[in-house]
């Protein structure tokens, strides 16, 4: 009987033109330990992915030179290898970036030289998930992301570490039934908006991918019912690497930021004011504040998790 060879997957390198940490550049992806569509295991960073041409797995990991390995599987594998670069940063133009308009920040460039801001050209997946994420803790997100991208995504193919999925196709969301949602833990309005976004997500896609800066983009974005400034955003962060995209509106944001620049907590206008020296480079400024650790101490118990399930 003959033996099965197990056919190797397509590879590449990439060799970045400056320092990458690898982990902290696309890490910032993964929703959550339980993530079903991201994972880190022994060096590796897994992403299960959709592409133009089907399905994908991704899986990158950092050689001793600085340069990133990657491999890939299934009907989507060339696409997910051609989206390697922009995922470690490649796209990430720090001219005109000022460290040294305060100590702190100057201090955290320092010491996080390899930090990036990914790009995943994916503007739908990271709208869905930037929805999921409303006026909801963390907690509550990365759990309703995890439920409802296991129960209504695809396997995802390669030898993953663990079983992955690639998060539904548009389509996909259109159809997730109420109770669905209900179970995952997330309200009705922004099931409606999910669901409204999927039919217009191709266009949507196009549309950005066209649009010149980012408030071109944010035009489109809160022109969809249920997307305010906070969403159109943070979409913007995690399609396209957005330096400048400002969340205003976050429960913690404005706080941390207010603490690390000044040593006090502010609102949004505040923060704006603190982060107006690095205009074109604000949300490089938040990632460095954030990566650095230079965040508001907790005051108080955790915010109580209100659990509508069953109700």
């Amino acid at each position: 009987m003959p033996t099965a060879v197990r056919e190797s997957p397509p590879q590449t390198r990439y060799a970045p033109r400056a320092a990458i940490d690898l982990r902290a550049t696309v890490g910032v992806l993964q929703r959550g330990p339980g993530d079903p569509a991201q994972t880190h295991a022994g060096g590796v960073i897994w992403r299960a992915m959709r592409t133009p041409d089907g399905i994908a797995t991704l899986a990158l990991s950092q050689t001793a030179d600085g340069s990133v390995r990657a491999a890939a599987w299934g009907p989507g594998r060339e696409r997910a290898l051609a989206q390697v670069p922009a995922l470690c940063g490649a796209g990430d133009d720090v001219d005109g970036f000022d460290a040294s308009h305060h100590p702190l920040i100057a201090e955290a460039h320092r010491r996080h030289l390899g930090l990036r801001l990914t790009r995943t050209d994916a503007p739908f997946d990271a709208l869905t998930q930037s929805v999921i994420e409303q006026k909801v803790t963390l907690r509550q997100a990365f759990g309703a992301w995890r439920r409802l991208v296991a129960r209504f995504g695809d396997p995802a193919p390669g030898p993953t570490p663990r079983p992955l999925t690639v998060p539904p196709a548009p389509a996909v969301w259109q159809r997730i039934p109420s109770w669905a949602w209900h179970r995952a833990g997330l309200e009705p309005p922004q099931a409606r908006t999910i669901a409204q976004a999927a039919p217009r997500a191709a266009s949507l896609d196009r549309a950005l991918a066209r649009s010149s800066d980012g408030d071109a983009r944010d035009r489109h974005l809160t022109a969809l019912p249920g997307v305010g400034p906070w969403t159109a955003a943070e979409t913007r962060i995690r399609a396209f690497g957005d330096p400048d995209a400002v969340s205003v509106g976050d429960y913690h944001l404005a706080h941390h930021v207010g603490y690390a620049l000044a040593g006090s907590r502010t609102n949004d206008d505040g923060m704006l004011a603190l982060l107006e020296p690095w205009r074109g480079h604000r949300q490089r400024v938040i990632r460095l504040i954030l990566a650095a650790g230079l965040t508001e101490p907790r005051r108080g118990p955790r915010l109580h998790i209100e659990d509508h399930r069953e109700r």
